[in-house]
């Protein structure tokens, strides 16, 4: 057990320090003007070259922004299953961790989110609503990947490898894999955009798995 936590902290190490020089070499490197209003661009070469590629979709932008009712109804049910234990238990104390660690989680990914809002790396390629948003890591993508992720990560610890499981781990999955495909073919982030909303939420989540790992025990239901 020791093995595997340690292993799930390693990887979260190594996929944070991937972020930060990925995030400093889109910051520095290749820094031309090319977005809306002049707006610079990192990595503006690769970038630029992709955008051409790839065009503007508008029906992809809506779909992924649908998808995005998902971030909202997971939490909720997490919230309402932390709500269930307290009340049954009548201790916050008695929650159990990895439910009160996911309501940590939550925050941690929200002020990620507040904070590449202020700290501008990268502005998108196109305007939304005449607005010049920042857009490098993609906000969409990483609050997308780590709502799944961790909610996978619950839902093979509390089912259990039960066939209920091995759905609903192929159906978040699936929804994580258009949401990044739809997100890339939307048009309105830069490719390096995506990869560092990947790299973050791998982050994130690696983190969480790492402080919360527990050995997965077979057909046992735990809610």
């Amino acid at each position: 057990m020791r093995t595997n936590r340690l292993r799930a902290a390693v990887s979260a190490a190594v996929m944070l320090l991937l972020f930060c020089v990925f995030t400093l070499v889109v910051a520095t490197v290749d820094v031309q003007p090319i977005g809306p209003n002049g707006s610079s661009v990192g990595l503006a070469a690769i970038n630029g070259a992709f955008a051409r590629l790839i065009g503007t979709h508008p029906a992809w932008y809506t779909i992924t922004e649908w998808l995005s009712i998902a971030i909202i109804l997971v939490p909720l049910c997490f919230a309402l299953l932390g709500l269930r234990q307290l009340i049954r238990r009548r201790s916050l104390l008695r929650v159990d961790s990895d439910i009160l660690l996911l309501g940590v989680f939550y925050v941690l990914v929200v002020l990620c989110y507040v904070g590449f809002d202020h700290f501008v790396i990268n502005y998108r390629p196109v305007l939304i609503d005449g607005v010049l948003e920042p857009a490098y890591p993609s906000s969409h993508t990483m609050i997308f990947l780590c709502v799944m992720g961790t909610a996978i990560l619950q839902i093979r610890r509390r089912l259990a490898r039960t066939p209920l499981c091995r759905i609903l781990t192929v159906f978040l999955s699936a929804i994580m894999i258009i949401t990044i495909v739809g997100r890339i073919l939307s048009g309105v982030h830069w490719l390096t955009d995506i990869i560092g909303g990947v790299l973050l939420a791998a982050t994130l989540t690696l983190f969480y798995h790492a402080a919360t790992f527990k050995p997965v025990k077979r057909n046992r239901k735990r809610l």
